[in-house]
């Protein structure tokens, strides 16, 4: 079982990637093979909205995306953080999220589990979480939930306060990734 991590964050070593890798340890806790891929590092153009991809579902923009083409295909399922800016995911996350249009046409997300991992100072999680569910669901993807994590500085998220009043915000990541590993253990199941 594959779960595969994307950091949405321009920030390298970010309360995001704090959160991810988080929610990734539970799941390899539990029995997942995990990768992490961080959008920081990556040179990736946005959709120029060609329509190309109508015809076969392959993207005609050669950057790093092709990397993360690959990957989300071979995942049984995805961890999408990103913080929050301007009450919006970033605009790397949006570019992923745009990219990711050209899959809509061979389907190939539907069906993998998908959770969020959303990081704000002090409003518009709620917001972005609703934004990655619908994206989730547009895709035809099973959702596991999300969690979210409030924080300014680096590192803040390590004892700052999650969204559930009773947890912390690496604890909703730790929750975050053991939901994942669950939900593709009971849609295995189902398949045999």
């Amino acid at each position: 079982m594959k779960i595969l991590g994307i950091v949405c964050s321009p920030r390298k070593g970010g309360n995001t990637e704090i959160l991810v890798r988080e929610a990734l340890e539970a799941a390899r806790e539990a029995g997942g093979e995990t990768e992490l891929i961080l959008v920081s590092d990556k040179k990736i153009a946005p959709c120029d909205g060609c329509g190309a991809c109508h015809k076969d579902g392959i993207c005609k923009i050669k950057d790093d995306m092709q990397l993360i083409y690959e990957q989300l295909e071979l995942a049984d399922a995805v961890v999408f953080g990103t913080p929050v800016y301007f009450w919006n995911v970033t605009a790397q996350a949006k570019t992923i999220i745009d990219r990711t249009y050209s899959l809509l046409w061979t389907q190939k997300l539907r069906g993998k589990v998908a959770a969020a991992i959303v990081v704000t100072r002090r409003v518009g999680a709620g917001q972005v979480l609703g934004l990655l569910l619908s994206y989730f669901g547009i895709h035809g993807m099973i959702a596991a939930g999300g969690g979210i994590g409030y924080g300014l500085e680096k590192g803040d998220v390590r004892q700052g306060p999650g969204a559930h009043p009773l947890r912390s915000a690496m604890e909703e990541a730790r929750a975050v990734g053991k939901n994942v590993f669950r939900m593709v253990g009971r849609l295995s199941k189902g398949k045999n």
